[in-house]
C-alpha cells in the first residue's frame, strides 16, 4: 500500500487535537514523573553531557507508559487503556521498550558516541586547520559518527511504526516492519521527520517563552521549574504526535484490525 505524508500528517494531527482533554487525563502521571525526574537529577548532580544521557534513559519509563497507552487509544480506543500511565508496568512496557533497543538501539549509542568521546566541537572551526592536535582528532572522529547515525536515524524512522505492534500485544520485528513498508520508505520517513521537526520548535518554543516571561517578571528562582514543567508537557505532546503518526502507518501499511490474522 503506498501511503501519502498529507494524509498521515492530516489523520495525526486530526486525531490528537479532537483528543486533547484524554491526552490530558492520561500524560498527567507520567508528566509529573518526568519533571520530578528533571528536578532530581539537576538537584544531585552537576549538568553535564553524562547526567544528560542517563536523564534521557531513565526518562524511558515514564514515557514508556504513556507510550503504550496512547497507542492502545489510536489502535484500540480510550476503553481499552489498561489502567492510567504511571500507575503500573507489565510485559507489554517491557515488549516496547526491547524492540524500542532493537529498532533505535544503535542510534542512541551512536549519539552518545558523539557527545562523550568527541565531546564539545565548535562548529565556526569545521573545516579549518586546527592548531590543537586533539581537537583535530575529535573533528576527524566525528565524521564517521555523524555518518553513521544519520544512516541509523534514517532506518530507525523506516521501521518504527513495528512499535505500534507491541501495545496491542502482537509479536513483531524490524524485519517485518522492513517488508510491510516496502515502496513507502520515504512517506514513512518524511512524515514522521516533519512531526519530529514541528516537535523540536515547539519545544524550544516552549523553553525560551516562559523562562523570558518569568525572567520578566523577576521571578527568577521559578523561572527554570516553570519552564521544566512547561517544555515537559509539550515534549509529551510531541512524543503523542509522532506515535499517533505510528500507529496510524501501522494499520495503514498492515492492514491491521482487532481478531483479523494479518497477511
Amino acid at each position: 500500500m503506498r501511503l501519502s505524508v498529507g494524509e498521515i500528517l492530516s489523520e495525526s494531527f486530526g486525531f490528537f487535537f479532537a483528543r486533547l482533554g484524554l491526552f490530558f487525563h492520561l500524560v498527567t502521571i507520567p508528566w509529573i514523573l518526568s519533571l520530578l525526574l528533571r528536578v532530581a537529577i539537576e538537584a544531585v548532580v552537576e549538568p553535564t553531557l553524562m547526567s544528560g544521557l542517563v536523564g534521557k534513559l531513565l526518562d524511558v519509563i515514564p514515557t514508556t507508559m504513556f507510550v503504550v497507552a496512547w497507542m492502545r487509544v489510536v489502535l484500540l480506543g480510550p476503553e481499552r487503556v489498561d489502567r492510567l500511565p504511571g500507575l503500573g508496568w507489565s510485559a507489554r512496557e517491557t515488549a516496547f521498550v526491547v524492540q524500542l533497543l532493537q529498532v533505535a538501539g544503535i542510534t542512541f549509542v551512536l549519539l552518545a558516541a558523539m557527545f562523550l568521546v568527541i565531546g564539545p566541537i565548535d562548529p565556526m572551526t569545521l573545516g579549518r586547520e586546527a592548531a590543537d592536535p586533539e581537537a583535530a582528532r575529535r573533528e576527524a572522529m566525528a565524521t564517521p559518527l555523524g555518518a553513521g547515525f544519520i544512516a541509523s536515524f534514517l532506518l530507525a524512522l523506516r521501521v518504527s511504526f513495528g512499535l505500534a505492534a507491541s501495545a496491542i500485544d502482537l509479536p513483531w520485528s524490524p524485519r517485518r516492519s522492513w517488508a510491510y513498508g516496502r515502496g513507502s520508505s520515504w512517506p514513512i520517513i518524511g512524515s514522521l521527520f516533519l512531526i519530529l521537526l514541528v516537535g523540536a520548535m515547539a519545544n524550544a518554543i516552549a523553553i525560551v517563552v516562559p523562562f523570558w516571561l518569568t525572567r520578566r517578571l523577576g521571578a527568577d528562582g521559578a523561572a527554570m521549574i516553570v519552564t521544566w514543567t512547561v517544555a515537559t508537557l509539550v515534549s509529551y505532546g510531541g512524543t503523542a504526535l509522532l506515535v499517533t503518526a505510528i500507529a496510524v502507518i501501522f494499520r495503514r501499511l498492515t492492514k491491521w484490525r482487532e481478531g483479523v490474522p494479518l497477511a
